[in-house]
C-alpha cells in the first residue's frame, strides 16, 4: 500500500512539473503572437514600434504569469532588481538585434529583491503589464516578480 502511494505521488509530481513547465513555455508562445508595426517618431527622432495585442495577450494583462527566460546584465550590475529578460540567450536576443521586441520584457522584482546574474535559464512569476504607447520602453513588463526555483 505504501509503495503504491509513493508511486502515485511520484507520477503526480512529474505531472505537475510538466504542467508547470508547459505553462511557463506557453506564455512566450502567446506573447509572441503580437503584431508589430514600425513607425517614425518625430519627438524621439527614431523609428519606434507600435504593438497590436491579440485578445489572448490582452486576457493575460494584470494576471500573474510564470515564464522562463534569460537575464541580461544592465550597466555591469551583477545583482539587480530591475531585469532585462529574454526568451532567448544573449546570442539570439532582441537587445542584440537577432529577435523581435515580442521576445523581451523588463522585470521588476517584488520588494526590490536583488537577483544574481546567470547565463542559465531562470523562471520568474509576476503580474504582466502591456505597453502600447511608450516608444521608449519594452512592450511587456512583469511587476512584483519572484524568482522560481526549478
Amino acid at each position: 500500500m505504501l509503495q503504491s502511494i509513493k508511486i502515485s505521488l511520484f507520477f503526480l509530481a512529474i505531472f505537475f512539473s510538466s504542467t508547470m513547465l508547459h505553462a511557463q513555455e506557453s506564455a512566450w508562445r502567446i506573447l509572441t503572437k503580437v503584431q508589430i508595426k514600425k513607425q517614425y517618431d518625430e519627438e524621439f527622432g527614431i523609428e519606434t514600434i507600435i504593438p497590436t495585442f491579440t485578445n489572448e495577450i490582452r486576457a493575460m494583462e494584470g494576471k500573474e504569469i510564470t515564464i522562463g527566460g534569460y537575464i541580461f546584465p544592465t550597466a555591469d550590475k551583477r545583482d539587480q532588481s530591475h531585469l532585462m529578460f529574454s526568451m532567448y540567450p544573449i546570442s539570439n536576443c532582441f537587445f542584440c538585434g537577432k529577435a523581435g521586441p515580442e521576445t523581451a520584457m523588463q522585470v521588476f522584482m517584488a520588494d526590490n529583491k536583488k537577483v544574481r546574474y546567470t547565463e542559465d535559464k531562470v523562471y520568474v512569476k509576476g503580474k504582466l503589464q502591456l505597453s502600447e504607447h511608450d516608444p521608449s520602453g519594452l512592450i511587456y513588463t512583469l511587476i512584483n516578480a519572484q524568482l522560481i526555483d526549478q
